[in-house]
């Protein structure tokens, strides 16, 4: 036995080492959140555990690698978007990877440790004025990255247009087949670009999946129609004046939800408390929409919800109390109301247990 060899080592045929942090992205874990006593399973598609901490990791190296493919992108190049934080840490992780500087147009709706985390790998970060908008500023984002494409040559991926976007996540559908023991009955996710939710549904009903879809916005945005408005979710939603991008695939999507800042961040912190896990506003939002459908679904339904990043970034807004009653969205009966009706489908889980014992 030599120095470097153990005792109760079995050779293998390939170690288990990566060299880049992109060959982690995928294979993201599923979380049960809840039973109800008809057998119906709501499941947590944790995105956060992939590099970044965000799903968008996934489309931001598809749009990079089809650049590549098609020439758009050369050696040494430059990247440039508008970002509320998470594609921008996509992009700048596969920048770093690949060799190509990387602009993030931004402003101070962003959470700041995504400003943070871009800057750490590199990123060059441009900043909108936000300001007295009540919320992101989508639109002049969108202008002033044009701006920079035009006048410097930058590839500009254009998240809420470019196919690979939706692409990116056909491997996150496969995921779910390969995890679970049945199909996907119903998936719930936020949707801003539109290429998470969509891409997924559209990739898992190629692979003959029946999955109904239902998508969620926060209330204030435009997707779906209504009166625009203010909103604090990041990631999610278009604000007044902002074009939907073709990447939302009405036509893929069954059912639209609307879901305010309150609820959005109560269901976040209830999650935390019950799991251990902290989920980000909009994945608090899709949860809500989630636990609140159960009770109304067709016993043994597997219900999954895409969480597309980690609450960790929001340590100092979702759940920050000071930072929450400032806006007036800190709301303790909003907490408990979401409480008990976990417990209540807890208790469900008990009572058929009983019932079934009985009989």
């Amino acid at each position: 036995m030599t120095a470097h060899t153990l005792p109760t080592q079995r050779p293998r045929l390939r170690e288990n080492v990566v060299r880049t942090a992109s060959e982690l992205i995928g294979s993201t874990p599923l979380l049960e959140l809840i039973r109800t006593g008809s057998g119906t399973r709501l499941l947590l598609k944790l995105e956060q555990f992939n590099p970044t901490g965000s799903a968008k990791v996934r489309m931001a190296r598809e749009m990079v690698l089809q650049a590549e493919r098609s020439g758009e992108l050369r050696p040494g190049g430059h990247i440039v978007e508008p970002t509320s934080g998470n594609t921008g840490t996509g992009l700048a992780l596969m920048a770093l990877e690949r060799g190509y500087t990387f602009t993030a147009v931004v402003d101070d709706h962003a959470a700041e440790d995504k400003l943070r985390a871009m800057k750490a790998m590199g990123a060059h970060l441009v900043s909108v004025d936000s300001s007295g908008t009540g919320g992101p500023s989508t639109v002049e984002r969108r202008r002033i990255a044009a701006e920079i494409a035009a006048r410097t040559g930058a590839y500009r991926p254009d998240q809420h247009n470019n196919p690979h976007n939706n692409a990116g996540y056909h491997d996150l559908a496969g995921e779910l087949l390969s995890d679970l023991n049945t199909d996907v009955d119903y998936l719930v996710g936020a949707v801003g670009t539109g290429g998470s939710l969509c891409g997924t549904v559209e990739e898992l009903r190629r692979l003959g999946s029946r999955v109904r879809a239902l998508g969620v916005e926060p209330t204030g945005s435009i997707i779906f129609g209504g009166a625009s408005g203010s909103y604090w979710q990041t990631g999610a939603g278009s604000p007044a004046g902002f074009p939907v991008g073709g990447n939302v695939k009405y036509d893929a999507i069954d059912e639209d939800c609307r879901v305010g800042d309150l609820d959005a961040f109560a269901t976040a912190r209830v999650v935390a408390r019950r799991t251990g896990i902290l989920v980000g506003g909009t994945g608090g939002a899709a949860i809500q929409v989630a636990l609140r459908r159960l009770v109304h679904l067709p016993a043994g339904s597997t219900v999954v919800v895409l969480v597309c990043d980690a609450g960790e970034k929001y340590l100092d807004t979702v759940y920050d109390d000071d930072w929450l009653r400032e806006r007036g969205l800190y709301d303790e009966a909003a907490q408990q109301r979401i409480m008990r009706l976990c417990r209540a489908y807890d208790e469900s889980v008990r009572l058929a247990a009983v019932e079934r014992a009985g009989a």
